[in-house]
């Protein structure tokens, strides 16, 4: 899917993605790992195109949670091995 997105977006992904790696590579000293860094950011990146009920709404930001922490965790592999190179 990610091979599919427009340049610019891959480019924004792979940036903001990239800082949340390094976050987490440091997490003995900042608390920050991919589970925590996911909870804090993923409201801010997907949500229901409609207002539902609060259950619906946990559920789907569980869902984000997971596939933030997955993409923080497996960034270097799904945008490349040199991320750390973008900084």
């Amino acid at each position: 899917l990610v091979s599919q997105l427009p340049e610019a977006n891959l480019i924004l992904l792979r940036h903001l993605f990239g800082v949340l790696h390094h976050i987490e590579q440091n997490s003995v000293v900042n608390q920050m790992n991919a589970f925590n860094l996911a909870l804090c950011i993923a409201p801010n990146m997907l949500w229901l195109p409609s207002p539902t009920g609060p259950e619906e709404e946990s559920r789907s930001t569980k869902k984000v949670a997971m596939l933030v922490q997955f993409l923080i965790e497996n960034s270097a592999e799904i945008f490349g091995g040199d991320i750390a190179s973008l900084f």
